[in-house]
């Protein structure tokens, strides 16, 4: 009998493990060295483990693969945050496997708004060109942001 095909599976996550934890220092570091500091609006491990703040990884089979949060903002608004994918799992759908989750999520919550912050240089435009995909468009700061040359805002309804 053959082996089944390696699976992919979303889970909430504590952030406890030594994988996950890598790669949020690695996208830490990625954020911080792509963007000024005080333009950087990245959840620590704290901020990513606070109330209204639900953190899930993906994995293939038994590797993690990537990762990726939703901040409910109000009743009806949510914020995307901390996606990341691990550098083994580049353009393998890993980003638009957790986006869809997110977006399944919001919807289930009932949410009818999600909005995210990312960065505006170079670095950035894979992230930027995925969310167009999903029908993501610029818009003002929200929350608590301000605007920075450093950021675009994206937001689409749900």
């Amino acid at each position: 009998m053959a082996d089944a095909a390696p699976a992919w599976r979303i889970v909430e996550d504590d952030l406890s493990g030594a994988a996950i934890r890598a790669l949020l220092e690695q996208h830490f570091a990625g954020m911080l060295a792509n963007s000024p500091a005080d333009s950087c609006h990245f959840l620590d491990f704290d901020g990513l483990r606070g109330d209204g703040v639900t953190f899930w990884s993906i994995h293939h089979d038994r590797e993690l693969a990537g990762c990726g949060a939703l901040k409910r903002l109000d009743a009806s608004h949510g914020e995307i945050k901390s996606m990341r994918t691990a550098d083994a799992f580049l353009r393998q759908g890993v980003a638009a496997r957790m986006l869809d989750h997110i977006i399944a999520e919001a919807r289930a919550r009932g949410l009818d708004r999600l909005s995210l912050e990312t960065g505006s240089g170079a670095a950035f435009e894979p992230a930027l060109a995925l969310y167009a995909r999903y029908g993501f468009a610029d818009c003002d700061p929200f929350a608590d942001y301000r605007p920075d040359p450093f950021s675009r805002f994206l937001t689409r309804a749900l």
